[in-house]
């Protein structure tokens, strides 16, 4: 497996991966499956500290990860939020331990101090990857998005970087 950053010729695949998990409704209040357009939209609209890396296999993209803004303040320059994706049948095979690592080499080049991430309460296996990987569990906002016509709780954790 390779983790490298995203080129544009990753963008389909990427996007396949990001509809899963919408679909699966384990990784993002988001519902309604997104399209080419707004991926690239995605894409180029980022500044070039919030990296988006790709881990391939056999010339197959099989996960994602970024860094995203975490809020436009000033204040908070140090802290970044991290999405991670991996496709369905390659969750569970050490695809989201290598992104997150490499994830965290990069945020450190590009100075930031913290890196934080929200999951479900019920994502029993992101949160053991995340944990296993050094993040904490901040605490939990109840009823914090809807999903599927639902209140649904938003569990936040954070990871400092040394």
């Amino acid at each position: 497996m390779n983790v490298r950053v995203m080129r544009e010729e990753d963008l389909s695949q990427v996007l396949s991966i990001y509809n899963e998990g919408i679909e699966d409704r384990i990784a993002t209040l988001e519902e309604d499956v997104k399209d080419l357009p707004y991926i690239k939209e995605w894409l180029y609209h980022r500044n070039d500290r919030y990296e988006v890396i790709v881990a391939e296999k056999d010339g197959e993209i099989v996960g994602w990860a970024s860094l995203n803004p975490y809020s436009h303040r000033c204040a908070y320059n140090g802290v970044a939020d991290v999405s991670v994706y991996i496709q369905r049948e390659s969750r569970g095979k050490g695809i989201g331990k290598a992104l997150l690592h490499t994830l965290e080499i990069i945020a450190k080049k590009n100075n930031f101090h913290k890196l934080v991430l929200s999951t479900f309460p019920f994502n029993e296996a992101g949160q053991r990857l995340y944990r296993g990987l050094g993040y904490r569990e901040v605490g939990v906002f109840y009823e914090q998005g809807i999903l599927d016509n639902k209140h649904v709780d938003v569990m936040v954790m954070e990871k400092i970087l040394n």
